[in-house]
């Protein structure tokens, strides 16, 4: 039997939701973004939207998780109602399927910290290096694999297991960056001139009335910290009944932004103080960046040999572990839908990764082509990306979207018992304040939520998103020839393939969910952690009950049927995965 489960402290969350939130893209994209948008011009808009849009969605979600007290499968069924259960699935798919290339990627961390701790990356060619690991798909898949292993070790035992991984990964990781940003600085100031330094914070209030400036801050802010992702959901579930949810969305936020910062500043002061063109450099494309320039960069640190070592060692096994920590929130929030659904958790692991390696395994294999300067490119990762990472935007907008239903559910429970009137006035006084009365601001947090969370969620929010959307899609339809590729796979700038797939899916997922509202949710409430739930939909499904109870019409269930059931489940969640 399934048993509740949560985080030991406070620090535990704190560890495990700063690696959910810091990544790969932490440290090798926002340099480039940096680079490619002026500098400390970029860091206005990006801090500016870390306020306007991820803590505040980052809020939502631990105050979601943590008043289910289920993954996002469940959230969605409880707080919106049984009918909307595919939003949650939707958001469990669009980390999951990110997963099966983002091991990928993390493979490639791994790889190159193995060249760098056996000097494989000085005095080469790190063209023809990263082309020849590229191609090699046998090498890629082991490394791949061995990803997957050690995220199997991190989470096999649950929360506590996971609090710990991300306690060590993470403290590691805030370690080896300080270390690589010493070295960087430190050839930074060779020449006397700190420009790496001084372009990463200076302003150019010119650059600042342009809108593509302050629509890359906005992406790079809504993606790099796993906001809308359901990654905070997932871990809320965990929490102590006391924890601060604000606190805590704050504290990943603004520790997020930090890890940046200093990713991005030992990037361009080493490459400010080596490279001739910089800019050039910075800009080349990510994968340019980190695999093919750092490494030629970093050979030429302070110190000679040891030094060049330390700063590549350094560098490239932060850089794993910040892949670990992600792909290690992104299995969980998978393996907690499972479990949430009656699946042993042992079994939900082994389910999740095993689905994720084989899922990835045409990331890792198929079509790595050259581009016109002979640098090897996964095309099939890419065009993976392009499909689900902007999907994560609907995430953001369906818990948006939950927590307008439920502000207009509890109006209109006002207004029946004669507490409100049916006016837009009384709508505002009673029913957009709900969610952050009833579930921010419950007595637990030191840092109160005024009414400027309401106005972000409420018109700031789907602004935002429609600005997100059009400019994304803007840029494809106008620079590219993009509709043709509904029928062409490997094209990694249409706009077509992109809907096809969403479209596909999305509506896989709708008629998925009657299957989904007919089996039993069970809420992890540890105890002490009771966790009401009469005011939402949850409280009226029947279905939605608490670890070690059992649902209405479940109770003479054999073993031998549980079983039937559970693989019918595993077919049909894999016949809308294949889809």
């Amino acid at each position: 039997m399934q048993k509740s489960d949560q985080f030991s402290g406070r620090l535990g969350l704190v560890f495990a939701s700063i690696g959910a939130a810091i990544g790969t893209g932490n440290i090798w994209r926002f340099p480039r973004m940096v680079g490619a948008n002026g500098g400390g011009t970029f860091l206005i808009p990006w801090l500016i939207f870390l306020f306007m849009w991820s803590i505040p969605l980052v809020i939502a979600e631990f105050a979601l998780g943590k008043r289910s007290r289920t993954g996002t499968i469940g959230t969605f069924r409880i707080f919106a109602g049984k009918n909307y259960a595919w939003m949650g699935l939707w958001t469990a798919w669009i980390s999951t399927a990110i997963g099966f290339y983002y091991a990928i990627v993390a493979g490639w961390c791994l790889k190159y910290f193995s060249l760098g701790l056996t000097n494989g990356l000085t005095n080469v060619d790190t063209t023809q290096v990263w082309n020849e690991f590229l191609e090699s798909g046998s090498q890629v898949v082991m490394f791949q694999f061995i990803v997957i292993l050690i995220t199997i070790a991190a989470i096999w035992k649950g929360a506590k297991a996971i609090e710990k991984a991300n306690v060590y990964l993470m403290v590691s990781l805030f370690i080896l960056l300080f270390m690589t940003l010493g070295l960087s600085l430190w050839m930074d100031m060779a020449d006397g001139t700190l420009d790496g330094f001084l372009f990463m914070f200076s302003v150019d209030p010119e650059l600042l009335l342009e809108p593509e400036i302050w629509i890359n801050g906005l992406s790079q802010s809504a993606w790099s910290c796993s906001a809308g992702m359901g990654m905070a959901i997932t871990y809320a579930v965990y929490m102590r009944k006391d924890e601060d949810t604000v606190l805590n969305a704050f504290t990943m936020g603004l520790a997020n932004n930090s890890i940046s910062i200093i990713a991005g500043l030992a990037v361009l002061s080493a490459i400010f103080a080596v490279s001739s063109d910089p800019l050039a450099v910075v800009t080349g494309g990510s994968s340019a960046i980190t695999f093919l320039a750092l490494p030629e960069v970093f050979s030429q640190a302070p110190g000679g040999e040891v030094g060049a070592w330390l700063m590549m060692v350094g560098f490239f096994l932060a850089l794993t572990f910040a892949a670990l920590t992600s792909m290690i929130s992104t299995v969980e929030l998978c393996v907690r839908n499972f479990v949430d659904h009656g699946f042993e958790r042992n079994k939900a692991v082994m389910i999740t990764t095993v689905a994720i390696f084989i899922f990835g395994l045409p990331s890792a294999l198929l079509w790595i082509r050259m581009d016109a300067e002979g640098v090897a490119f996964p095309a099939f990762l890419e065009v993976q990306d392009h499909i689900w990472g902007f999907g994560l935007m609907f995430s953001g907008l369906f818990i948006a979207f939950s927590i307008w239903k439920y502000g207009w559910r509890r109006f209109r429970a006002k207004v029946e018992s004669g507490e409100a009137n049916s006016s837009i006035e009384g709508y505002l006084e009673h029913g957009v304040p709900a969610f952050r009365d009833d579930f921010i601001n419950t007595g637990d947090n030191d840092i109160i939520v005024g009414k400027w969370w309401d106005a972000i969620i409420y018109i700031a929010f789907p602004l935002l998103f429609i600005v997100l959307l059009l400019s994304y899609f803007g840029d494809l339809i106008f620079s590219y020839d993009p509709w043709y590729s509904a029928f062409d796979p490997s094209d990694t700038h249409g706009a077509g393939i992109v809907f096809l797939f969403w479209g596909v899916v999305g509506i896989s997922f709708i008629f998925f969910n009657k299957k989904l509202a007919e089996r039993p949710v069970f809420r992890n409430v540890p105890e002490g952690a009771d966790c009401d739930i009469s005011t939402l939909p949850g409280g009226e499904d029947e279905l939605v009950v608490e670890v070690g109870e059992v649902a209405p019409g479940w109770e003479h269930l054999s073993r031998d049927e549980e079983k039937i059931v559970e693989a019918i489940l595993d077919d049909a969640i894999l016949d809308a995965e294949i889809a």
